[in-house]
């Protein structure tokens, strides 16, 4: 039932009417908590002074005074950390551009869906604002950001208090785990296991981030050594900030660390966010160019978030694209974001890169991704990140899914 997990949903439209529609709607649902404004400036009133407290907000674009794209604005700088839904009648290039100025905000977008909405499209959306909730609720208080000190974070690293998990990437045409991403959690002794939003930005603010990733890398380049052992031949990623590759030594570092694990390269793969490869093109041309010729993998991630997408390609030595979430989740049901993602997959497939699909949420983004042509998919449809030790049986399992939900006919 929708209130076995509490969730307070604010909507915001300045049509009584629909208010009233939307709030039987949402009753209708099993959501109770559920509170309406015609303003804009009277709801950010009352959350300002803490009078409404929502999970997910469902949020009207042309409003007099302060409209949709105002409202994002100044929600984004309440800090704001529920989920939002789009309902509107405007067109879908407004809708849009609404959608992604909440995301470069920082703003959680469950989707975007037509006045009158439909009770059978509002209901998964408003799921994604649960399942939002319940990992703020894991990850950090509601509505407000845990603040951590360098000091303290600089204590985390060198106390081993950081944790990998590791999400699979499967291939499409046969559901075969062929590797996992490496994501980092703080295993904090009071507040419990920390999402790494609320840490790893203070990192490269504040110098950390080399030794960051290094502890990171380190164990994750143990852990590939470790499922070779087992008979587990598993692609291992982990991500690399801008700062690990400032340096030309940094190279020889990431090199050497293989070594010391007994890690074959080529199992490694390092992911390189684009938007952010040009700050210094010639020491990451030499840094990588090094590191491809060592054999390691090298993954171009969050492909078209950025503004030098084609330059980074025909400069640096890629072997694989991913494509950014963005343009992978809801693209079945999306003209615009379809044609962006079929765009991104002819690049890597004429320039021989394997591309992987980020944001695969839904049975619906798993068929779209297959019937695509695009071989590896990522995203919680296919699993959450885990611990290593939960890998084994999490494959089992998956294999299991595969017959019985008949993920592959």
């Amino acid at each position: 039932m929708a209130d076995s997990v509490l969730m307070q949903i604010l909507i915001i439209d300045d049509e009584p009417f629909l208010l009233k529609l939307m709030r039987g709607m949402l009753r209708r649902l099993g959501y109770a908590d559920v509170v309406c404004y015609e303003q804009g400036e009277a709801a950010l009133a009352a959350l300002a002074a803490g009078e409404v407290t929502p999970q997910a907000i469902l949020l009207d674009i042309n409003m007099p005074g302060i409209d949709g794209v105002a409202f994002v604005r100044l929600l984004a700088e309440r800090g704001f950390s529920g989920g939002i839904v789009l309902v509107s009648g405007e067109d879908e290039a407004m809708v849009r551009a609404t959608s992604m100025l909440a995301s470069v905000r920082g703003l959680n977008v469950a989707g975007a869906l037509r006045k009158p909405p439909r009770p059978e499209l509002l209901s998964p959306l408003l799921e994604q604002c649960r399942d939002l909730a319940a990992r703020t609720r894991r990850d950090g208080p509601a509505g407000a950001s845990p603040r951590y000190s360098p000091t303290r974070v600089a204590a985390a690293i060198a106390q081993g208090e950081l944790r990998n998990f590791y999400q699979p990437k499967v291939l499409t045409t046969s559901g075969d785990v062929v590797g996992v991403e490496t994501l980092v959690r703080w295993q904090h002794p009071e507040d419990g296991l920390v999402a790494p939003a609320f840490f790893v930005g203070i990192a490269e603010e504040h110098g950390l981030i080399n030794a960051l990733t290094h502890c990171v890398y380190g164990e994750a380049a143990r852990q590939t050594r470790a499922w070779q052992l087992a008979g587990l031949s598993l692609k291992v990623a982990v991500n690399l900030s801008m700062e690990n590759l400032a340096e030309v030594n940094s190279a020889d570092i990431i090199i050497n660390e293989a070594l010391a694990a007994g890690a074959d390269p080529a199992m490694l793969v390092l992911e390189v966010t684009e938007s952010r490869l040009m700050l210094d093109l010639a020491t990451v041309l030499d840094v990588l160019a090094r590191l491809h010729l060592k054999r390691f993998r090298l993954s171009i991630d969050d492909f078209g978030t950025g503004h030098s997408s084609l330059v980074v390609l025909r400069d640096l030595l890629f072997d694989e694209l991913k494509i950014d979430a963005g343009f992978v989740h809801n693209a079945w049901r999306n003209e615009r974001l379809a044609s962006f993602f079929r765009a991104s997959l002819d690049l890597a497939r004429h320039l021989k890169m394997e591309a992987v699909a980020e944001g695969v949420e839904t049975r619906e983004d798993w068929d779209f991704v297959r019937a695509s042509g695009c071989h590896v998919a990522q995203g919680y449809f296919v699993a959450r990140p885990m611990p290593a030790e939960a890998i084994p049986g999490w494959i089992a399992d998956w294999r299991a899914r595969l017959l019985n939900e008949r993920l592959l006919d």
